[in-house]
């Protein structure tokens, strides 16, 4: 009999040039692992789902994954409140074991769940005081989407602004498909705003941006700040309007050791679409989670769930894109590398390597 593995990926919708190039590094990683003989001896079917950018739909799909289906295990989701509806089901109800691959704002404690993306103190931790510090920016303005991941990240970034002897100029929420943001750019001109900490989403973002640039605030020296960003974002909008825009991710397709390039190349070389191989939609950490996951099952020796999650929990890869990583026992989050791109032209430069950082979550334990 077959192992079977869920994941939910957003193939239409707003998210949907994220949501492909993770379909597809799941087709990759499987079909590798297939290739060499399967997983304990046995040969992994794919269970691909269109999470179609839709909370209510990925919500439904992880039940057909857990009732119909019946996987060994679950990956996906891109938005917080994405992996809030693909939990219900999945993991209250269907006790699955269920592995988020985005960068998020923390705070996912759950037994049954072990998250492969950058939580705050491995993005905005490192970030603020570098900025703050390098440019002499003291004042910032959060516009934000109305949904947890902002609401989280800005009560961080509050503090850590705070801490380094800066101010918030105005904090706004706005639905994830707000257009007109001319009141909110007034404001960010009128406080004189050094710094924009973007945690706007598509469909959203692509109106924001350009409103922000057409006001001329990067012109005059702001900078603008998009912790999720990465090349795929960089195609969005015109290369002008995010010009100098910083991010904070675990990899970027100018962080240049040799397995990370040989990955990406292998990924375009299967995929040749405009869908990147990616960091910010999570495409870097379903590669990581995958793998670890692989790691635990063959350290098992068996789909015992139980005894694959106690093997989880410590899991390591030695290499992945942008360095090896590994499981943090007791805090179901990933130790790895990370790194402060600046946005220049298509792709990113390496402002700062920051090496291997802690994810810091879930200190009590699960």
């Amino acid at each position: 009999m077959n192992i079977k593995v869920g994941v939910i990926a957003e193939i239409t919708g707003p998210l949907s040039f994220a949501g492909i190039a993770n379909g597809n590094v799941a087709k990759m990683v499987i079909d590798d692992i297939n290739a060499k003989g399967g997983l304990l001896g046995r040969q992994i079917d794919l269970c691909l789902e269109d999470g179609a950018t839709t909370d209510s739909v990925a919500a439904a799909k992880a039940a057909k994954l857990v009732e119909e289906d019946k996987v060994d295990v679950i990956f996906g989701g891109i938005y917080s409140s994405t992996r809030q509806a693909i939990k219900g089901p999945a993991v209250d109800k269907g006790k699955k074991l269920y592995i988020y691959p985005e960068q998020y704002e923390g705070q996912e404690c759950h037994p049954l769940i072990f998250s492969t993306g950058p939580v705050p103190a491995q993005q905005v931790e490192p970030l603020i005081p570098w900025l703050m510090k390098k440019k002499g920016a003291k004042k910032f303005y959060l516009p934000s989407a109305d949904y947890i991941w902002p609401h989280i990240m800005n009560e961080r970034v509050r503090e850590l602004v705070a801490a380094s002897g800066g101010t918030i100029a105005g904090e706004e929420y706005f639905p994830l498909d707000h257009t007109d943001y001319s009141k909110t750019i007034d404001k960010i001109t009128s406080t004189g705003t050094e710094v924009v900490f973007n945690t706007i989403v598509p469909p959203g973002l692509v109106p924001f941006l350009e409103q922000l640039s057409n006001s001329g605030f990067m012109r005059r020296g702001g900078r603008l700040i998009c912790t999720y960003f990465d090349e795929n974002f960089l195609n969005l909008v015109p290369a002008g309007q995010v010009e100098g825009l910083y991010s904070c991710l675990d990899y970027y397709w100018s962080v240049t050791d040799p397995f990370s390039k040989k990955l990406v190349a292998k990924y375009d070389n299967l995929f040749p679409g405009k869908e990147k191989f990616t960091a910010g939609g999570a495409c870097s950490g379903l590669y990581r989670g995958l793998k670890l996951w692989e790691a635990a099952v063959i350290e098992a020796g068996s789909l015992n769930q139980e005894d694959v999650i106690k093997a989880l929990d410590h899991a390591k890869i030695a290499e992945g894109p942008g360095g090896p990583a590994e499981m943090v026992p007791g805090q179901h989050h990933v130790r790895m590398n990370m790194y402060i791109g600046q946005a220049s032209g298509a792709s990113f430069k390496i402002a700062e390597s920051l090496g291997v950082i802690d994810p810091k979550e879930c200190l009590q334990g699960i």
